[in-house]
Formats: C-alpha cells, sequence, structure tokens
C-alpha cells in the first residue's frame, strides 16, 4: 500500500536511470506519495521491475525506453511526455583510474552519459517547465564534485560538471519559477557496489565491503532509501526557497577533507 502522504498528487516527476538502485528508490518514493512517475531507462527489463513494484504498491508510472546520451532518444520521449513538474537526473555510470589510466575512450563514455546525458535532459524539459511557469530539477551529482577522490579521474569531472550545471540552470531560471538542486551522496549500498566487489575482489568480498563501509565516518555505506527521502523533500513544496544548492548526504565524509 502507497503511504497517506500525498504532497505529488497530480505530479508528473521524470526519473532517469530509474531502473536500479538510487533511481528505483527514487521513483518508489514519489509514486508512493502521489506522483506519476516516467521511468527513462536505457534496460526495459529493469525499468519493468520497477514499473511493477509501483504498480503493485498502489502507484503510477510509466516506462520510456531511452537512451540520455542520444539528443535524438531524449527528445524522442519528451515529446511525448505532456506534462513535466519534476526532473530527476539520476543516469550515470562510473569509472575508475587516474588521469594518465583514463583513455579518450573512456573520457568520452563517460562524458556522454554523466554530463550530455544531465545536459540532455535538461534542454528538453526546461521549455516545458517555462510554458508551464513552475518546475523542480534535481540533478544527481557526488562528493566527487567537491573533493578530491582517489582514481576517479573521469568519474570526478563528470559530477562536478553535474554541479556547476545546477547552479547554472539554478541561476537561469529562477525568474522562470523553476528550482534546480543536486544531490551529493557518498557510496551508497545499491547493487551495482555488489557487482562490482564480487567481479573485483572475489574471495574478499566481506573485507572489502567492510573498508567501503569505513570510508564513511559514520561507519556505513548510504542506502538508496535515504537519497530518495532527501529527493522526495528537495522536490516537494516544503523546499520552495530552496535553488542552487547542493546538499551533502555522504556520513561524514566531507567532514574529514
Amino acid at each position: 500500500m502507497m503511504n497517506a502522504t500525498s504532497r505529488f498528487e497530480g505530479k508528473h516527476a521524470v526519473v532517469t536511470g530509474a531502473g536500479s538502485g538510487i533511481g528505483r528508490a527514487i521513483a518508489l518514493r514519489f509514486a508512493s506519495e502521489g506522483a506519476v512517475v516516467h521511468i527513462l531507462e536505457l534496460n526495459e527489463s529493469d525499468a519493468g521491475e520497477t514499473a511493477r513494484l509501483i504498480r503493485e504498491a498502489g502507484g503510477n508510472s510509466q516506462t520510456w525506453a531511452c537512451d540520455v546520451s542520444q539528443l535524438e532518444s531524449v527528445q524522442s520521449v519528451f515529446s511525448k511526455i505532456e506534462c513535466v513538474d519534476i526532473l530527476v537526473n539520476n543516469a550515470g555510470i562510473a569509472s575508475i583510474g587516474n588521469v594518465e589510466a583514463t583513455t579518450p575512450e573512456e573520457m568520452d563514455r563517460i562524458y556522454a552519459v554523466n554530463v550530455k546525458g544531465v545536459y540532455h535532459c535538461l534542454h528538453a524539459a526546461v521549455p516545458k517547465m517555462k510554458t508551464k511557469g513552475q518546475g523542480v530539477i534535481l540533478n544527481m551529482a557526488s562528493i566527487a564534485s567537491k573533493v578530491g577522490i582517489q582514481d576517479r579521474f573521469a568519474y570526478s569531472m563528470s559530477k562536478g560538471a553535474v554541479l556547476t550545471m545546477t547552479l547554472s540552470v539554478a541561476r537561469d531560471y529562477v525568474d522562470a519559477g523553476i528550482r534546480c538542486n543536486c544531490i551529493c551522496p557518498a557510496r551508497v549500498h545499491t547493487p551495482f557496489v555488489d557487482t562490482f566487489v564480487e567481479k573485483h575482489y572475489a574471495g574478499q568480498k566481506k573485507e572489502m565491503m567492510e573498508k567501503l563501509s569505513r570510508y564513511q565516518p559514520i561507519g556505513r555505506m548510504g542506502q538508496p532509501q535515504e537519497i530518495a527521502s532527501l529527493a522526495a523533500f528537495l522536490c516537494s513544496d516544503e523546499a520552495a526557497f530552496i535553488t542552487g544548492a547542493a546538499y551533502d548526504i555522504d556520513g561524514g565524509v566531507t567532514l574529514l577533507r
């Protein structure tokens, strides 16, 4: 059963990369609070699973096959979505390596999804919000936007761009009734983390998970639902006075920097 909170009743929320992890948690949370959630996802099977979970809980959603790295794909989907009240730019991919280890191909791969993907969705959604005279945008940045993280050159580049795009959009469209903020998480325990550890640290999963948890001074990784709770607040009318902000949700990581 969906909960009794209905602060997104009648709102249409677009969530990219909502097929798993943080994106799925945000989609479920928004649907639980009354939003019609538009799931933009490259993996149609994952999108279908998120939609199933929303449906079983009594919520409403639509799934759209979309490659955010391709402008034509994004434009095609947004042309079919009549109303966009909320946009959550969550889709993103990871990269490991310093500047020497990062190939031009890897740099382009990360840029295409993590930077141009956000741009493409902003480019498509903002005009719809302007026409309506209001809208809320939430971008998924990272603590890598603010602090130096070892062997994350391309990823940090991309998340730094997400933060500054957030500031730019917030400034340019404040008079149009559009708010734009970003969230900067530390490590969050998602299926991606489990898969990564199993692939690269076979036989050392317990030790590696403990190490990943200790990176946060609070002693554990974040949970997708915790990110979703902050996202729900920032996209609600309760946060109507907040724009151009980057919210750390990091278990105390930035306290040590």
